[in-house]
């Protein structure tokens, strides 16, 4: 069956031109105006890829690549931009996007890019299964680090793990909070019990109390029947609520009872409803803080609070870069049916200085896009996005050094010609001879 293929775009005359061009190549092709629209296809068909503008009127295109790899696991996301916006790009392709195309300059990769990213969504369709497996399995083993930042963390995971307390996990985006959630699980005596897991930012506040709590039927428009709540769905288990601080105070404080006293309501039903259920929360903000502001619920952090782990930023773990790169490159070798290539020095020593604002997410969405495209025996420099260069540490000490500065105007040439040392020689404007000594000199 050919692929569907979903273009999210405003300007008709571009949609309709883009949806006959991948037409041609044999794929089925939907069209949506805007981002409502959008999503709304998605929920109905099976869709293999999106396209879809940065710039949309009811919502940025950056944003919209975060909520469909949340809601939708298998689709990839190709970001188009006519304004030359590397940022927002590069922003896209850190919050999950596959790739990203500029209009009018790069339709030549058009069809590759939406070949490729198709054959990454038929391969994760294949892998689910597996995959599934495998998160069901998460320990303590699997998070992977000696640093000592690493080492508190999981230490004081295990202390908590065998109790009922309430335990909150504190970190930046992609530092791995849901990991430990189900490490604590499969530690604790709940193991055999359910493990579920909800979003709080990916509903509005009616949509996740109805999540949470379940309803009867006719409580609401659309409640044809009754629905038990995630609270009953994990009773004797663990709930792991993520990104806690995104939830309404309203239902901060029916979150407050159930703590407190193991009871709530369904909406629309009197009765209430007793479990048996540990809670696991995570959030990237600084809750505390945001509880003496009152933006969240004091009472309700400091029933959260009981037990606080704070889980290190990748930038802090310079010794568990090594290790970390060298699993994603095993585990996208397997999943791809690539040979493991050998990681270079070099290309170590580039992610080691790099900033990492996404954290392993990050690093695995970046190991993910070099496993893709390699072709060899070994990932190397040459394979980085230019823009990688752009955040590195040496970066951000304000360096002038000539060397700093030349071996990253090298690796950006390398990459903007796929390794080409004519052509990137041509691009530097020095001679071949030159480029190969300079890539000697730095290692490159």
């Amino acid at each position: 069956m050919a692929d569907n293929i979903l273009i999210i775009e405003d300007e008709g005359k571009f949609r309709d031109l883009l949806a006959r061009i991948i037409e041609n190549e044999g794929f089925n092709v939907y069209k949506a105006p805007n981002a409502a629209a959008g999503l709304k296809l998605l929920s109905e068909n099976e869709v293999s890829v999106v396209i879809s503008d940065v710039k949309l009127p009811d919502a940025s295109g950056v944003e919209l690549v975060k909520k469909i790899k949340d809601r939708f696991e298998r689709v990839e996301v190709v970001v188009l931009t006519a304004f030359g916006s590397i940022k927002d790009c590069v922003k896209a392709v850190k919050n999950g996007a596959f790739d990203y195309i500029m209009k009018g300059d790069d339709n030549a990769r058009i069809v590759p890019i939406v070949k490729s990213a198709a054959e990454k969504s038929r391969l994760v369709m294949q892998a689910k299964p597996l995959k599934k497996q495998i998160s069901q399995e998460y320990t303590f083993d699997y998070i992977i680090g000696n640093s000592p930042a690493t080492k508190q963390a999981v230490a004081m995971a295990q202390q908590v793990a065998a109790t009922t307390t309430t335990v909150l996990l504190l970190g930046e985006t992609g530092t791995g909070k849901e990991v430990f959630a189900q490490a604590l699980h499969k530690a604790s005596p709940r193991h055999d019990k359910p493990f579920v897991a909800v979003n709080c930012s990916s509903f509005s506040g009616d949509l996740l109390k109805s999540e949470l709590f379940g309803h009867v039927a006719g409580s609401f428009t659309g409640a044809l029947k009754d629905k038990k709540g995630l609270f009953e769905e994990a009773d004797g288990g663990i709930l792991f609520l993520d990104e806690i601080g995104e939830m309404n105070l309203e239902l901060q404080a029916q979150l407050l009872r159930v703590l407190e006293n193991g009871v709530f309501n369904r909406v629309g039903e009197a009765r209430t409803t007793k479990v048996n259920t540990r809670i696991i929360a995570a959030t990237n903000r600084k809750l505390k803080n945001e509880a003496i502001n009152g933006k969240f619920r004091l009472d309700l952090y400091y029933r959260l609070a009981v037990y606080t782990i704070q889980l290190p930023p990748l930038r802090q773990r310079g010794e568990d870069i090594k290790a970390l790169t060298e699993y994603f490159a095993n585990q996208f070798a397997v999943l791809f049916n690539k040979p493991v290539p050998q990681i270079s020095s070099n290309l170590l020593k580039c992610l080691s200085e790099h900033l990492w604002p996404g954290n392993i997410r990050e690093l695995r969405n970046l190991m993910e896009r070099l496993m893709i495209i390699n072709s060899g025996e070994e990932l190397t420099t040459a394979s980085l996005p230019s823009d990688f260069f752009e955040e590195t540490l040496a970066e951000q000490r304000d360096s002038f050094d000539l060397n700093d500065l030349e071996t990253r105007y090298i690796r950006k040439a390398l990459y903007q010609t796929n390794g080409n040392k004519k052509e990137a020689a041509q691009l530097l404007g020095i001679s071949l001879s030159t480029l190969y000594r300079k890539m000697e000199e730095y290692h490159i």
